[in-house]
């Protein structure tokens, strides 16, 4: 889903992200200039209130696995956000970029990770450490503690 967009008008990349909890009206990018091998091609840098650009975000170069194109991935994030937004930036026509939301993948080969079950459906859930359960079949507690007195003295 494309949530904004980046031009390149005088040699600067300017534009906006907007999601339907997300306004960013004024956003740049600036160039990193690092000899380390992992260091962001680009810091993504906001507006803030004040009318001070701060940086929000940083993208690496990533390629497709399945075409080999090449894009820049990375993630928006501010102590204001309630988590990180996730963005990749495809290049235009015009030497800017179109701004997608990408959805983190499930990996197989981290066991589905994400919060995604690793078992199938016809498998039995395995015992997590809890025990059995104290209530009866009509709801009633059963077993240690069901002959408690129904009154308990505050003192």
């Amino acid at each position: 889903m494309n949530i904004g967009e980046i031009r390149n008008v005088n040699d600067r990349l300017t534009g906006s992200i907007a999601t339907r909890t997300i306004d960013l009206p004024r956003i740049g990018l600036r160039k990193v200039e690092s000899m380390n091998p992992r260091a962001p091609v680009y810091e993504v840098l906001a507006l803030n209130v004040a009318r001070r650009w701060v940086q929000v975000g940083a993208l690496w170069e990533a390629a497709s696995k399945k075409t080999g194109e090449v894009f820049l991935a990375g993630n928006i994030d501010d102590p204001s956000l309630p988590e990180p937004l996730p963005v990749a930036l495809f290049p235009s026509e015009d030497g800017g970029y179109t701004i997608a939301w990408r959805r983190e993948t499930v990996r197989a080969e981290f066991g589905g990770g994400f919060g995604a079950s690793t078992r199938s459906y016809d498998e039995q859930p395995q015992d997590r450490g809890f025990g059995e359960s104290t209530a009866g079949s009509n709801g009633a507690l059963m077993g240690a503690g069901a002959d408690l007195d129904d009154e308990v003295p505050f003192g």
